[in-house]
């Protein structure tokens, strides 16, 4: 039990101290910090004041929410109640002696508060209402009708604009926990696997990937987060996918891949990291959306493929086990691209020797095809 605990504990740690270091974590959130920013910033906020409050989380949506309508009833009703006392309707002796008043029924503060309150949201009980008799009364009540409307306008736009964000539908796209590198349809293949939770679609998706990594350039200088870009595909391609269950990506490894400089042996030592990004279109909202992942070294398994999760029950419907979909075995893989490159040679020089060639650096030509003249 206190194997399994400590076991945890240590695990618990890798992930949070892996999740620090990745610029992109698992989730898709990115791990970035700006610092020494010479114009004021928050300005610039509040400039985009709606992309801001937009972005923010939802406990201070609702804490402005309330705000925003508490803090316009509270103020507005300071200024009935200024109104009210100006015109002399607080005093009671002006309820007796035929006094015109502005407000029927506001004689102090929080009469004056559930007045602005029922004013704002319409409620209208009857027991306080405007005379007519005062001018700026009629205006107030103007602004604060004007000024309730907009307050309600701007929170149900922002509360729905929040509820159907983009990243909320990039939720139910869900990439493998691990990447592995295997042989694939006759190539060295990195593969990566992704899945869409809904029935809907993601129209005019479109796969693609970011090596970021430390290099050096020719002159001497360090680069920070060097990016490379990593093709991925599927069988029909890699833009407009038919993504109604899930696929398997896959990298070919050749010689313009940053992979093919490494190998088993010193894959989890690279410092790296692979992000993966998936566009589409949601189906349903017709809104845009990205999805991404990243994958460090420690996540890549080479020589192991995935286990097979797609399945037709005998009702013929096919069925998708995600008990499997980050599963993976190990299977026969070259070491590295040149092991790949030399177990490709060996078999095309064994084929040669079946067929009578002896010397696998020359070229099998037919006698009989018409040959040009040899320059000396």
């Amino acid at each position: 039990m206190f194997q399994y605990i400590q076991k945890q504990i240590q695990d618990h740690l890798m992930e949070h101290g892996m999740r620090h270091t990745r610029l992109v974590t698992k989730d898709g959130c990115c791990n970035i910090e700006f610092g020494n920013i010479r114009y004021p910033y928050h300005v610039a906020f509040l400039m985009d004041f709606w992309t801001t409050f937009v972005e923010i989380r939802w406990r201070f949506v609702f804490c402005y929410f309330a705000f925003a309508f508490t803090g316009s009833w509270f103020i507005f009703g300071l200024l009935w109640y200024s109104i009210a006392k100006s015109n002399g309707d607080l005093l009671a002796q002006n309820s007796t002696n035929g006094h015109i008043r502005c407000i029927e029924n506001v004689n102090g503060l929080t009469t004056a508060f559930l007045y602005s309150l029922e004013t704002q949201t319409t409620i209208g009980y009857g027991g306080r209402a405007l005379t007519g008799n005062c001018v700026g009364t009629v205006i107030l009540i103007i602004i604060q009708s004007l000024i309730g409307a907009i307050i309600n306008c701007f929170m149900c736009g922002l509360i729905l604009a929040k509820i159907s964000l983009p990243k909320k539908r990039a939720k139910t796209v869900t990439f493998g926990e691990t990447a592995v590198i295997c042989l694939w349809k006759g190539s060295l293949c990195l593969l990566i696997r992704v899945a869409n939770l809904r029935k809907t679609l993601l129209i005019g998706s479109h796969i693609y990937g970011k090596l970021l990594r430390t290099a050096t350039t020719p002159e001497g200088g360090t680069v920070i987060l060097d990016q490379i870009s990593i093709d991925f595909t599927v069988d029909v391609g890699k833009d407009n996918l038919f993504f109604i269950c899930p696929l398997t990506l896959y990298h070919v490894i050749d010689k313009s891949s940053p992979f093919c400089e490494m190998s088993a042996d010193t894959l989890h030592k690279e410092d790296f990291e692979l992000v993966v990004f998936l566009d589409g279109t949601a189906e349903s909202t017709s809104s845009l959306c990205q999805v991404r992942t990243s994958f460090i070294p420690w996540e890549i398994q080479w020589g192991h493929s995935f286990l097979p999760i797609m399945s037709k029950n005998k009702g013929g419907k096919f069925c998708v086990d995600f008990a499997n979909f980050s599963k993976t075995v190990p299977v026969a893989t070259p070491h590295c691209f040149s092991c790949f490159q030399n177990d490709i040679q060996q078999d095309r020089c064994h084929q040669q020797k079946k067929q009578g060639i002896d010397n696998c650096g020359f070229d099998v030509i037919d006698i009989d095809e018409p040959t040009g003249n040899t320059a000396m």
